[in-house]
């Protein structure tokens, strides 16, 4: 095998595609920095026990490891970058009130999470930590809707469900880790079939509803249909109204609701969404509540914060968003002369794009587009559009 092959799921960012990537970057970045979200930059590299501690043992199975030839510890290279967010807010600033951080990010992944995907996202995310109230949930989802009508994403399709509802059937019966995962993989896929045998000796109220839930997905008349057919349990009832609550919020946006769909069970202790794209594979947007994630990082402190944010791929959105209206560049010739450098340093410091182009080069075809050019006009430098450019 050549030493030129890169690993499966593994591959070069080229220059437009980078563009594109970077151009997604700042945008998305300044539109949180609009509602106030401060940018912090974790390590990609921290010791296992910070990144795989609380929910983050989720992502053990996800995560490469290796040994710290300094310490000898047993360190990772970050799957997620929520646990290392949740670390900042809970260890580092320490702070009483509201914290709101962003990110961006490269992760690594031992396996693509969905066909076709790299093992390399480049994870963007916003949180919100030290809120419980469904003003923080709001926000959330209204900022990833604003993130996806800056990149142009068109028309998207949210998904809303609760990490309560089914957590809530479940609360008493003894169950194992394997089989309260395989109730939950039932439930998501819908087997009725595999669901009977999990649930033969369950409570017959409760089985009831954990069958209902496999019905109830839709639009918003699910919510009234689910009141009437689960089980009158206070947490259902107010996971339920919470979610019509935040869907009448936002009454322009297309909603759909799948109460047994509790993907990341594990993780989400309320709110849970996906956005959904035309064109995209699979959910463009995923994010939720997952109160107490920073606990582990504060017990000397007692920082059990609730926290509620999302999480995107930049390098899935590639492939989703139209490209976004490129600046054109100016084309210079290549000199020593002090006016013809002075001439193009004025016109990048007016943050215009100047390409010199290199002695034999002059024809060929550049990466940004040049519609004007640099001249020499009676002893002045000028711009100048290029006449009968080739598009």
């Amino acid at each position: 095998m050549s030493a030129w092959v890169l690993p499966d799921h593994i591959a070069d960012v080229l220059p437009s595609e980078a563009r594109h990537i970077e151009e997604l970057r700042r945008l998305l970045l300044d539109t949180s920095r609009s509602y106030g979200f401060e940018l912090v930059s974790p390590p990609l590299l921290e010791h296992i026990e910070s990144l795989l501690t609380g929910t983050g043992k989720a992502l053990d199975l996800q995560t490469f490891k290796l040994v710290d030839q300094i310490s000898g510890r047993l360190m990772g290279l970050r799957a997620d970058t929520t646990p290392q967010v949740a670390r900042i807010d809970a260890h580092l600033l320490n702070r009483k009130g509201v914290t709101r951080l962003c990110y961006c990010g490269p992760v690594l992944h031992t396996q693509p999470d969905r066909p076709h995907a790299t093992r390399e996202p480049l994870q963007l995310g916003a949180e919100i930590f030290g809120h419980a109230g469904l003003e923080a949930d709001l926000e959330v989802l209204q900022l990833a809707l604003d993130c996806l009508q800056a990149a142009q994403m068109g028309e998207v399709l949210v998904d809303l469900a609760d990490a309560r509802i089914v957590s809530s059937l479940l609360e008493g019966i003894a169950l194992t880790d394997e089989m309260r995962g395989d109730v939950y993989a039932a439930l998501a896929s819908k087997n009725a079939y595999s669901l009977a045998d999990l649930t033969h000796n369950f409570p017959a109220d409760i089985k009831a509803g954990l069958f209902h839930l496999i019905d109830l997905y839709g639009d918003n008349s699910v919510l009234d249909l689910a009141l009437q057919k689960l089980p009158p349990k206070p947490q259902i009832k107010l996971a339920i109204e919470q979610l019509k609550w935040l869907s009448e919020q936002l009454p322009q946006v297309n909603f759909q609701f799948d109460l047994a769909d509790a993907r990341g069970y594990a993780y989400y202790s309320g709110l849970r969404f996906a956005i959904y794209a035309k064109g995209a594979s699979d959910a463009v947007v995923r994010g939720g509540r997952y109160d107490g994630v920073g606990a582990v990082f504060g017990h000397e402190i007692g920082r059990d914060r609730p926290a509620v944010g999302f999480s995107l791929d930049l390098k899935q959105w590639v492939g989703v968003v139209p490209q976004l209206s490129l600046k054109l560049a100016i084309r210079a010739p290549w000199g020593t002369r002090v006016d013809l450098r002075s001439a193009i340093a004025q016109l990048r410091v007016h943050g215009e794009t100047v390409v010199c182009s290199l002695p034999g080069h002059e024809s060929e075809i550049d990466e940004f587009q040049c519609d004007r050019e640099l001249l020499e006009v009676a002893g002045q430098w000028v711009v100048k559009a290029i006449e009968n450019k080739t598009k």
